[in-house]
């Protein structure tokens, strides 16, 4: 297995932490995440060597870029991968229910399914799952947390004003 090497530095939205090995990059992670990223212990300080993530999260957190181009490497089930594939083709300033990410794959019925395969994004922001809201339009669940994934979506243009927190699938 290769090294995965990081970097934690600090973003307008909080201290994040980038992963990668030679295959792309493994890991975003916030301050606080829901689920950490297996192995980490093993992992190398060496910012040089996620100097490019680092820059277009940047880039990205500033305003100054919309699409990432970034070699990916998440690890997770097939049906996991299928969903976070899918995240990328959420426009940038657009959002998504569940409902419709579960559509988008072909699997309709599968919202609840979809909503834990969006949890366990190994790379938010890049793949935005911020871009994911409740059926009904409010903000839900995100592994930044709520007060991030709104100033992701002001980022993008996306008003949220009238959103409140509601139930994953309402």
């Amino acid at each position: 297995m290769s090294p995965v090497y990081f970097d934690r530095f600090d973003s307008p939205i909080g201290p994040l932490t980038v992963a990668a090995d030679e295959q792309g990059v493994r890991h975003i992670l916030f301050a606080e995440n829901r689920h950490d990223a297996r192995g980490r212990e093993h992992w190398q300080c060496d910012p040089d060597a996620v100097a490019e993530p680092r820059r277009q999260l940047l880039q990205y957190l500033h305003g100054q870029r919309r699409q990432f181009e970034l070699a990916l490497a998440p690890v997770g089930t097939d049906f996991q991968l299928q969903v976070w594939h899918t995240l990328a083709q959420i426009p940038f300033g657009a959002t998504w229910s569940y409902r419709q990410l579960a559509e988008r794959i072909g699997r309709p019925a599968a919202a609840r399914a979809v909503g834990a395969a969006n949890g366990r994004n190994p790379l938010p922001i890049v793949l935005p799952c911020h871009r994911v809201i409740g059926n009904n339009g409010a903000l839900t669940g995100f592994g930044g947390g709520l007060p991030t994934k709104a100033a992701l979506l002001r980022l993008e243009g996306i008003g949220i004003e009238d959103a409140v927190a509601a139930d994953l699938f309402d």
